[in-house]
C-alpha cells in the first residue's frame, strides 16, 4: 500500500491544494499531509495558526467527502537548517513511499535523501493559489470563489480578513514591500 507525503503551508487552504489532494489519493492508498511552517503565524505570509489550517483543511476535506481514514493531518515546524529538514520530518511522520512536491527546495531535499518525488499538476495556478487570496482579502475584494466554502467560513469565523489586513498594515510590509511572494 503506499502512502504519499504532502507538504504545504495552507495559508489558506484553496481549491488548488484540494485538487493536488484528489489527485495524490488518485494515486496513493493514503496520504499525509504536513502543515509546514506550523510555527509561524500572524505574519503578512503566515497569517494562520497551525491549528486554524488543520481546523481548514479538515473541514474542505470532509466537505469533498475525502474518506478521513485516507489521510492524516501533522504539523511540523520548520527544521533549524535545510541539512536537517528530512530527517526531521521523517521523525515527525510515519514512513511514507513518494513524495509530491512543486516547491523547488523541498523537491531538492527529498531527492538528494533518496525519495521517489513527484510533481503535482497544479490546477488554475494564476487563480488558485494563497498569495492571490491574501491579495484579495488585503484589497477588499471577493475571494469566495478561490477557496471551499468551510475554508471561507472559517476564516470569517477567527476574523482572519482583518487580521490580514491589519498584518498588511505592519512596519514589516512596509520595510518588506514587494519582496515577500510565497504562496
Amino acid at each position: 500500500m503506499a502512502r504519499a507525503l504532502f507538504v504545504g503551508r495552507f495559508q489558506p487552504f484553496h481549491f488548488g491544494h484540494l485538487h493536488a489532494i484528489e489527485t495524490i489519493l488518485g494515486e496513493a492508498e493514503e496520504l499525509i499531509i504536513v502543515v509546514g511552517s506550523a510555527q509561524m503565524s500572524h505574519e503578512p505570509d503566515n497569517p494562520f495558526t497551525a491549528g486554524e489550517r488543520i481546523e481548514m483543511i479538515e473541514a474542505a476535506l470532509a466537505e469533498a467527502k475525502i474518506d478521513r481514514k485516507r489521510f492524516m493531518l501533522i504539523p511540523i515546524a520548520d527544521a533549524p537548517s535545510h541539512r536537517t529538514w528530512v530527517s526531521y520530518v521523517e521523525s515527525q511522520t510515519p514512513r511514507f513511499d513518494v513524495v509530491y512536491s512543486n516547491q523547488a527546495l523541498t523537491r531538492r531535499l527529498l531527492i538528494e535523501a533518496g525519495y521517489n518525488v513527484k510533481e503535482i499538476p497544479l490546477h488554475k495556478r494564476s487563480k488558485f493559489e494563497a498569495t492571490e487570496i491574501r491579495r484579495r482579502i488585503l484589497k477588499g475584494e471577493d475571494w469566495s470563489e478561490l477557496a471551499p466554502a468551510p475554508v471561507y467560513r472559517i476564516v470569517k469565523e477567527i476574523d482572519g480578513e482583518n487580521r490580514i489586513r491589519d498584518l498588511g498594515k505592519s512596519d514589516y510590509v512596509r520595510v518588506k514591500g514587494e519582496e515577500n511572494h510565497s504562496g
